[in-house]
């Protein structure tokens, strides 16, 4: 490690100080971050009895939502929120799997379309309730209505503080806000 000069070790150790957890949010931090781990690791185990991956559920449910099953694989890469590599890889294995169909862009080489098949569909609409299940078990059933209520709005604060830095990385990437292609 290099030799800071005296006053950016001061800035440095006041910045630390600034941003360190306090002991009551450090509490929470954990108890979150297990629970939406554990969540996670829930629903996939879930769905992968199902037949797929939560990553291809996204995949799946973009297309499904979509004007005629349809999306530029940008889109769908902004729609689902992912990397267009992880998205690529997606891609691969659910074209492989009959899911979706994958096209080339007539009026652009380098573009290409995927479509939602009728076996996809199906996949999708097959896989839901266990998604359904998986959230319902580990989530809700543990939660009062008011802590459902208190959920949605703790949500709704920490999208809104993300929302602006997310979508200014996704818009580097050629998504608009909200993860639209702009």
């Amino acid at each position: 490690m290099r030799d800071l000069p005296s006053n950016s070790v001061r800035t440095m150790a006041a910045v630390d100080e600034t941003v360190r957890l306090s002991a009551r949010e450090r509490r929470a931090w954990d108890g979150f971050n297990a629970a939406i781990t554990m969540l996670t690791e829930h629903l996939e185990r879930r769905l992968h009895e199902a037949g797929m991956s939560h990553a291809h559920y996204l995949v799946l449910a973009a297309l499904a939502a979509a004007p005629d099953h349809t999306l530029r694989l940008h889109e769908l890469a902004c729609e689902a929120r992912f990397s267009r590599s992880r998205l690529s890889h997606a891609v691969g294995r659910l074209a492989a799997a009959g899911w979706i169909r994958r096209e080339a862009c007539p009026s652009d080489k380098r573009g290409a379309f995927a479509t939602l098949t009728p076996a996809g569909a199906e996949a999708l609409r097959a896989a839901t309730p266990a998604r359904d299940a998986a959230v319902k078990q580990a989530l809700f059933a543990a939660l009062t209505e008011e802590q459902v209520d208190r959920l949605g709005e703790i949500s709704d604060a920490v999208t809104g503080t993300l929302s602006g830095v997310c979508d200014a990385a996704r818009e580097a990437d050629g998504c608009a806000g909200g993860g639209q292609l702009r």
